[in-house]
C-alpha cells in the first residue's frame, strides 16, 4: 500500500506527461502481481467496491471530529479523501508499512456492508497520512491527479514495448489483477483473448476543427457524415456455446447498457445474420423523425426500460462504421471499404431500428460549410432538427482507438450565444478549491410589478483560461454582497456587476427552473469587461431561441 500511496502522491505533484509515463512505467516493473495489476485497474477506473461509498467516508471522519469543522475544512479543500486524511486522528500513524495493495482490495471485495466501517477504520488508523489519502482515493474511485485511463493503458503500451492499439484491442476482454496481460507484455504468455462473446472495441475519436483549419485541408480526401445529436455506442453480435445469437450495446467508455435498451437488443439478436460489431449513434426516433438528445434524456441513465418507456421512446441506431464482420477485423481496411461493408450489412439487416448516417455531399469547404449552417436545406428532411454539425472522416483512414491527429474531426456547428449577468458564485474542487469557479448566471425579465429582476437561467464551470479564472475570482471575492454557505452572492444591478458571454448547445423547458428553460453544456464563452449588465440580454430571448428549435 506504502508504494501505491507513494505512486499516486509523486503522479498528483507531476504535471510533465512524459515524467508521468516513466513513473508509471517504473511501477509496472518494479512492483510484483497481482498489487501492481490493482493499481492499474485502480486508475483506469476498473475498481469499485460495492459497500464502500463516499457517504460511508463521511460519516466516519464526522464521528470522529468535529462535524462542523469537517464542513468548513471540505469546503475549504474540495476533495474529500485528503480531508479526512488530514482531520483523521493519529492513533498509530504508519505502523502498518506492510499493508499490501491486494489485501486491502481483495478484503474490501469480499466484506460485508456492516464489516465495511470497522474495515477501513483500522486500517486508517494504521497508515500515514498519505498512505490514508491513498486508501480512501481508492474507495472513492475519484483520484483527480491528471491521469486519463488512456495515458496509463499508454504507460503500459511502452513498458511491454507495444503499440497503445494493441493494448486497447484486448483490455476490455480482461479483469483485474491483468494476470494474463502481465504475462503477455513481458513475454512469458500468449497475447490475451476477449473473452466476452460480443466484445467491446475501443472507439476512434475525432479531432476539433474550426473553419480556418479545414480550409489547410484538401476536400477531395475527405467524407462527410452528419454529427447527430445522440451518444455514442457500439452494437456487437456474437454467437453463445448453443448458437443462439448473443447481442450487446456499449456506451462509449464501454459500459454494457444492453439493460436498460432491451428493444434494440431484442431487434438485433432477431436480425442476427452476422457476427461482429457496428459504431454508430444511439438516438430516439419517433414517427419516423430523429428526436432531440432531450428526449433522448428519457432513456439514458436507468438501469432497465418498461415496456411503456419503449413504447413511447423508441430507440435507434444510426450506424457509420464497422469494426468487425463474420471473424474478419474491419479496422485496418480504409473506411471507403468499411463503408461498403456496412452499406450492405444495413441493407441485409432490413431493420426500422438500425439505419445508415447518411453522407453530407459537397465538392468545395465552401459548400460543406453552407450545408453546416443549414441543414434543413439539404435532404435531411424531419431529421435536419436533430444534428449538431458534420463528421470528417479521411476516405483511406483505418479504425485506430483514440483519437489520432489527422484521420477524422468534428465540426459542429456554432453554438447559441447570450449576455447574462454574474450572480452566485462557489469555489471548485480539487486544484480549483482556492477559487471561485462555479458560477451561475442571469438574465432580465419584467417582473409582476414592471420592473426588470434577474432570473437565473443556468451554471457554468468551463471555458475559461487559467488567467481568466483568476480575474473572475478576484471579481467575486470584492463584489461579494451576501453568503449562503459556500456559496456568495454578488453584485448584480443594472448598473453594477459582470456580463458573461455564455455559450451553450440548445434549450429545453424545465419546469424545475424558476426561469422555465434550461441549457444544454453552458460554458463561459467571454467575459464582457465593456458591457453594462444592465444591456445584458433579456429572458424572451431564449424564448425565442426555444421557439426557433
Amino acid at each position: 500500500m506504502k508504494r501505491f500511496a507513494d505512486l499516486i502522491d509523486r503522479l498528483s505533484c507531476e504535471s510533465g506527461r512524459n515524467a508521468r509515463l516513466r513513473m508509471l512505467r517504473d511501477y509496472f516493473a518494479t512492483t510484483p502481481d497481482p498489487d501492481r495489476g490493482y493499481a492499474l485497474a485502480a486508475l483506469t477506473g476498473d475498481l469499485s467496491f460495492a459497500n464502500a461509498k463516499p457517504a460511508l467516508i463521511r460519516q466516519m471522519i464526522s464521528a470522529r471530529t468535529d462535524p462542523t469543522l469537517f464542513a468548513m475544512s471540505y469546503d475549504y479543500v474540495g476533495d474529500l479523501s485528503e480531508t479526512a486524511a488530514l482531520l483523521w486522528p493519529d492513533a498509530g500513524a504508519g505502523t502498518r508499512n506492510d499493508l499490501s495493495l491486494t489485501a486491502v482490495v481483495e478484503t474490501m471485495t469480499a466484506a460485508l456492508r456492516p464489516q465495511m466501517a470497522d474495515l477501513l477504520a483500522s486500517w486508517l488508523d494504521d497508515l500515514d497520512e498519505t498512505g490514508r489519502w491513498a486508501l480512501l482515493k481508492l474507495v472513492t474511485g475519484s483520484f483527480r491527479i491528471g491521469i486519463s485511463a488512456r495515458l496509463t493503458r499508454t504507460a503500459l503500451a511502452q513498458y511491454g514495448n507495444r503499440d497503445v492499439e494493441e493494448i486497447e484491442a484486448v483490455w476490455h476482454g480482461l479483469t483485474p489483477p491483468y494476470l494474463p496481460l502481465f504475462a503477455w507484455l513481458e513475454g512469458r504468455g500468449p497475447r490475451p483473448k476477449p473473452q466476452h462473446l460480443a466484445p467491446f472495441r475501443s472507439p476512434m475519436l475525432a479531432q476539433p476543427i474550426n473553419e480556418t483549419e479545414l480550409r489547410q485541408l484538401n476536400p477531395p480526401d475527405f467524407v462527410a457524415e452528419w454529427k447527430w445529436d445522440g451518444i455514442r455506442v457500439q452494437a456487437a453480435l456474437g454467437t453463445g456455446g448453443d448458437g443462439a445469437p448473443i447481442a450487446r450495446l456499449w456506451s462509449r467508455s464501454g459500459e454494457d447498457i444492453s439493460a436498460a435498451f432491451p428493444d434494440l437488443i431484442a431487434e438485433l439478436t432477431g436480425k442476427a445474420h452476422f457476427e461482429g460489431a457496428i459504431d454508430g449513434e444511439l438516438l430516439v426516433v419517433q414517427n419516423g423523425a430523429v428526436q432531440s438528445f432531450n428526449v433522448l434524456q428519457q432513456r439514458l441513465n436507468r438501469k432497465t426500460a418498461s415496456s411503456k418507456l419503449q413504447a413511447q421512446y423508441p430507440a435507434h441506431i444510426r450506424a457509420w462504421d464497422a469494426l468487425a464482420l463474420n471473424g474478419e477485423d474491419l479496422a485496418p481496411l480504409p473506411w471507403t471499404e468499411r463503408r461498403e461493408h456496412l452499406e450492405n450489412l444495413v441493407s441485409r439487416l432490413n431493420s426500422p431500428r438500425i439505419s445508415l448516417s447518411p453522407l453530407v455531399p459537397f465538392a468545395s469547404w465552401d459548400e460543406l460549410a453552407a450545408a453546416r449552417g443549414a441543414p434543413a436545406a439539404t435532404d435531411l428532411g424531419v431529421d435536419a432538427a436533430a444534428v449538431e454539425g458534420c463528421m470528417l472522416k479521411r476516405r483511406d483512414s483505418p479504425y485506430i482507438s483514440g483519437r489520432p491527429k489527422g484521420p477524422w474531426f468534428k465540426w459542429k456547428r456554432d453554438p447559441h450565444l447570450i449576455d447574462a449577468v454574474l450572480m452566485y458564485a462557489q469555489r471548485g474542487h480539487g486544484k480549483r478549491s482556492s477559487f471561485h469557479s462555479d458560477f451561475t448566471f442571469g438574465v432580465w425579465r419584467t417582473g409582476d410589478d414592471g420592473a426588470r429582476v434577474l432570473t437565473p437561467v443556468g451554471k457554468a464551470y468551463f471555458g475559461f483560461t487559467d488567467e481568466e479564472l483568476g480575474q473572475l475570482d478576484r471579481f467575486v471575492r470584492a463584489n461579494t454582497i451576501n453568503r449562503f454557505g459556500p456559496v456568495r452572492e454578488v453584485t448584480h444591478t443594472a448598473a453594477h456587476g459582470l456580463v458573461l458571454e455564455i455559450a451553450f448547445e440548445g434549450l429545453r423547458r424545465s419546469p424545475r427552473h424558476k426561469s422555465g428553460v434550461a441549457m444544454r453544456f453552458p460554458r463561459i464563452h467571454r467575459i464582457r469587461w465593456d458591457k453594462p449588465p444592465g444591456e445584458a440580454d433579456e429572458l424572451a430571448t431564449l424564448e425565442k431561441l426555444l421557439a426557433a428549435d
